[in-house]
């Protein structure tokens, strides 16, 4: 009976494999290099919320399951930022300050992404979001480049099947 109830809920899992996906892509040398996407503590936040963003994009269906995992996928990157601020040593007063200053900076950044995304086919409004969120502090030349690649990974994903995604299975198209 204890093991039960230890155990770890299946969908917690899937929200933690996708979680890790998300890292490994938002670290994916070529962003940095090729995109010029600053490698700073406000760079990766802004590269990881993305990436994050195109998953919960695609669990976007109101099914029960896919409501369930698209939570899982935000508890774990809110847990993910939170351990984050620990480890920087950023003390116990203060993390719950700067996690609602992360969190409606995050929010923000999923409503703009929605807004940029509904304007499509023009990519002007994803172009200036990406120019005032990733490159807010570099060279932004690159943000049209960028915002094909983001486009390009939505568009993979939404060619995924919802039940690989559900079962935290999530394939990043190569850059």
């Amino acid at each position: 009976m204890l093991k039960r109830l230890f155990r770890p809920h299946p969908t917690r899992e899937v929200g933690h494999a996708l979680y890790a996906a998300v890292v490994e892509q938002a670290r994916t040398p070529a962003l940095y290099e090729s995109l010029g996407a600053p490698d700073t503590v406000e760079g990766r936040f802004e590269l990881y919320s993305l990436h994050v963003v195109l998953l919960l994009d695609r669990l976007n269906p109101p099914e029960a399951r896919v409501k369930a995992t698209h939570q899982a996928l935000f508890d774990t990157y809110a847990k993910a930022l939170d351990h984050a601020l620990r480890e920087m040593g950023v003390g116990d007063l203060t993390v719950g300050k700067k996690m609602r200053k992360l969190g409606e900076a995050f929010f923000g950044r999923v409503k703009s992404y929605h807004t940029a995304f509904a304007a499509l086919p023009d990519t002007q409004p994803l172009r200036d979001l990406l120019t005032r969120t990733v490159y807010a502090e570099a060279d932004a030349s690159a943000a049209p480049a960028l915002a094909d690649y983001v486009l390009a990974q939505r568009e993979h994903l939404a060619a995924q099947p919802i039940e690989a995604l559900l079962e935290g299975r999530v394939e990043w198209r190569p850059s």
